[in-house]
């Protein structure tokens, strides 16, 4: 019996020094998270290496539900300590956080962005409506012949969908399903276009999970291409081939456009001030999330918090806009760097 007792001893001891070792491991600050972010937290970063005594953080674009999962799996210096998201935590992954006990987890957004269709700068410049993106790239769409059904989408060039458009095959390289920026594309471009059509606008209220179905699914027979998480390999796509749309993040637009345009979505160009006063049809909000059991632990995350939400980088004219962020308006920072200060935690009742 004493043996055993003593075995069971050193096993517990063992298993304290396995959770206690990985926080002596390491001593930079490890983020992962979305590709739209990943800019301006990178040039966050590589300033607060500069600046300060702190390393500069490690970077990973994961994707935001690739990097929500990562940073809820755990507590403990194996795990990332801040997660950058192109849309809001969902109510699933912070019970998922929750059940690892990864329970204090600081929300920050960071300011907007927009969802941008664009091609190459030699293209004919395209308008396109919500209902036009929705034809386009659905997997199922209303019959063209006519009727309430749906049907597997037939169409393969724009100009089948509408005559003034360009007379070439659809081909639109967009985020996978990780990204939040297929989250935020499907959510509100999508579905957006999707309620244009009453055939389909009524399942919203007959039958919401066939609804949701039918206006998140993106197509699978090719006209819509899943290029990953890197958008600079759409962008480089698109220089190249001027009959090549892609779907990214404001900021990459802004980044590359010596050699690529924005479509305009309804007659809307996705400019600063379009996002900003949400005239634009297809903006989102950025966050990250902070994971308040690894302060402390892990050097400088509490500075890098600090420097992300200074006003001399998200403000108004901080070094954040110069890459393509749509400050919050100065109110709501101010209160968002309140609650940045000091870590405050998400109760769950924000999502």
């Amino acid at each position: 019996m004493k043996l055993k007792t003593a075995i069971a001893s050193l096993a517990v001891a063992g298993s304290l020094a396995a959770l206690a070792t990985p926080a002596m491991a390491r001593d930079t600050i490890s983020i992962v998270g979305s590709s739209p972010v990943y800019p301006f937290a990178t040039v966050v970063a590589e300033r607060f290496g500069r600046n300060t005594d702190f390393p500069t953080p490690k970077l990973e674009s994961t994707g935001s539900g690739g990097g929500l999962k990562l940073f809820c799996e755990g507590v403990g210096t194996v795990h990332p300590d801040i997660s950058n998201a192109s849309r809001r935590m969902k109510k699933s992954e912070f019970d998922l956080c929750q059940s690892n006990c990864v329970k204090d987890i600081t929300e920050i957004r960071i300011g907007a962005d927009g969802i941008v269709i664009a091609h190459s700068k030699d293209a004919e410049k395209m308008d396109l409506s919500l209902g036009q993106i929705f034809l386009a790239l659905a997997k199922e769409v209303p019959n063209p012949n006519g009727g309430n059904e749906l049907v597997a989408n037939p169409y393969k060039t724009w100009s089948e969908i509408d005559p003034s458009l360009p007379n070439i095959e659809i081909s639109v390289m967009g985020p996978p399903p990780t990204s939040g920026t297929r989250d935020a594309f499907v959510e509100i471009a999508m579905e957006g276009g999707c309620k244009q059509f009453d055939a389909i606008a009524r399942l919203e209220d007959e039958d919401e999970d066939r609804f949701k179905s039918v206006c998140h699914s993106m197509r699978e027979d090719g006209p819509f291409i899943e290029a990953g998480e890197n958008d600079n390999l759409i962008v480089q796509r698109l220089a190249r081939d001027k009959d090549i749309l892609g779907i990214f993040g404001y900021s990459f637009l802004m980044e590359n456009s010596g050699q690529i345009q924005a479509v305009t979505i309804d007659g809307v160009e996705p400019t600063p001030e379009n996002i900003s006063a949400e005239d634009y049809p297809v903006a989102r909000s950025l966050f990250f999330y902070v994971k308040k059991a690894h302060v402390g632990v892990v050097p400088g995350i509490e500075e890098y918090v600090a420097e992300f939400t200074s006003e001399g980088a998200w403000g108004d004219n901080g070094y954040l806009v110069d890459v393509g962020l749509i400050p919050n308006p100065r109110n709501e920072r101010a209160e968002i760097a309140k609650r940045a200060k000091t870590l405050e935690p998400m109760t769950g009742n924000e999502l």
